[in-house]
């Protein structure tokens, strides 16, 4: 007999699908019975490695081994007719999929998936931007391949300036898929607006990058589910520490990983969460039930965004401590911002933890600690708003440029979540290709200038910071 997609289920093929079955039961008991129970950073020191695994499968090995190999070998062409027809978990090519990402993918789901009642799944992408490629296309697919049908989808415009390349230029522009941007995700009716029969999926990041926009997650995604329609959220700034979409009704996560998740900054790495069953109008069982394991196995296997087996490891190591990392970066960004705020050569500052920022009552309501509760340093929630802001300085373009010349031990360059502080000026790096047109729509400015705080002393980081702005008006 053959499967539904033509697998010839012999009796070979069926002992090895029963094995395997016994495995996932398995795995999945102990998913259940035992690491859901954990605390969020025992989750994140040892997502589904355990100590029975590292004995029996990898000569005792504490850290998750490193899989550095193309590909794997099968016992018989039972087993390798079963993997490639997708009836058992395998790394039949690491392309599709490998043991390190394996972990990466499972450790990150359920951080994710933290305090959530329901299930998610996790896919591994080479970069931030691959993971925002990979979670949008599977919803943008013709319904009738012999008609062609007008698709668009809503996104904030307050977005990474990478994300507004994507959307504008690679979709609208050349794909012919209208973007519908929201000016202000604040407003329920302005999305509620933009949506009619021929709507994908809504699409937000917050907080942010680099004006600190934020919505309110629960009432988008309601919206959106009233339409059969999935919400994406991009958290990457927040990262599951301090925010997890997924548990206030969005379907599908997507992270920069290359960003707060791996604070080092060794390399760059994605990655796609969904939790099962999500909504949308599309009618592909095999997306609604998995998204992300629907797109690993098809999409993602002809298009080909994988992650290095390095880059897995490297991140997931990087993802042991991140709750701590971020409250202590939270905590410097918010002594930055309050030192800023009162600067006399500073126009504004955009951080969502200042009391007088306009977005503050609503961010509060989402972003929390996690498990501040449970540690004995707070042992209360406690609101943290991660380490990003944004600034204006005044006197224009010339003395932003000025004063970020000027900076001595923050790093200028692109980059952000680092364990090191680093600025940028949006409009001359992330955000110059989108226009001033597009800078206009998304709130950046000319003289604005991103910071992400780092992991050193909040004192030094600040004296850099004025000595740097010393020098506006100087000859």
């Amino acid at each position: 007999m053959a499967d539904d997609d033509g697998v010839q289920i012999t009796p070979g093929v069926q002992r090895y699908v029963d094995t395997n079955n016994a495995y996932l039961a398995k795995r999945d008991k102990y998913i259940r019975e035992v690491v859901k129970k954990w605390k969020f950073d025992t989750i994140a020191v040892h997502g589904l490695y355990s100590v029975n695994e590292a004995i029996e499968d990898y000569q005792g090995s504490i850290i998750e081994p490193v899989f550095m190999s193309s590909s794997q070998a099968y016992r018989d062409s039972d087993e390798m007719a079963a993997a490639l027809g997708y009836l058992i978990p395998t790394w039949c090519y690491s392309r599709i999929a490998n043991p390190s990402t394996y972990y990466y993918e499972w450790t990150l789901a359920l951080l994710e998936g933290y305090g959530f009642d329901g299930e998610t799944s996790c896919c591994s992408t080479s970069s931030g931007m691959a993971a925002i490629m990979t979670a949008v296309q599977p919803f943008l697919v013709l319904k009738r391949k012999d008609v062609f049908q007008p698709r668009n989808f809503l996104a904030t415009a307050q977005c990474y300036g990478g994300t507004f390349q994507q959307f504008n230029v690679r979709l609208m522009e050349e794909r012919n898929v209208e973007c519908r941007w929201i000016q202000d995700p604040t407003n329920i009716d302005e999305w509620a607006s933009k949506i009619d029969e021929n709507t994908r999926f809504l699409y937000g990041e917050l907080p942010s990058n680099p004006g600190q926009g934020f919505f309110d997650i629960k009432e988008v995604a309601d919206l959106a589910h009233s339409h059969g329609l999935p919400l994406i959220c991009d958290s990457t700034v927040a990262t599951p520490a301090l925010l997890r979409p997924i548990s206030h009704g969005a379907d599908i996560v997507v992270q920069s990983a290359t960003k707060t998740l791996t604070s080092s900054g060794f390399g760059v790495c994605g990655a796609v969460i969904a939790r099962k069953d999500l909504v949308t109008n599309l009618d592909i069982d095999a997306l609604k039930k998995d998204f992300a394991l629907y797109i690993k196995y098809l999409p993602n296997r002809d298009y080909g965004p994988n992650l290095h087996p390095m880059q897995a490891v490297m991140t997931l190591n990087d993802m042991r401590t991140l709750r701590s990392k971020v409250d202590l970066m939270s905590r410097n960004t918010e002594k930055v911002a309050e030192f800023l705020t009162k600067h006399p050569r500073i126009a504004g500052v955009q951080y969502l933890g200042l009391p007088d920022h306009p977005l503050h009552e609503l961010a509060s309501k989402y972003m929390w600690l996690v498990d501040a509760e449970h540690d004995d340093q707070y042992g209360k929630p406690i609101n943290r708003y991660g380490h990003l802001m944004s600034f204006t300085v005044d006197g224009g373009e010339e003395a932003t440029r000025t004063f970020f010349d000027h900076l001595e031990r923050i790093w200028r360059a692109t980059d952000l979540g680092r364990i090191k502080s680093v600025a940028t000026i949006p409009a001359i790096s992330t955000h110059q290709q989108q226009g001033e047109m597009g800078r206009e729509l998304a709130g950046i400015p000319p003289n604005m200038v991103r910071l992400c705080v780092g992991g050193e002393h909040p004192d030094d980081t600040i004296a850099d910071i004025d000595q740097a702005l010393s020098y506006i008006g100087k000859k």
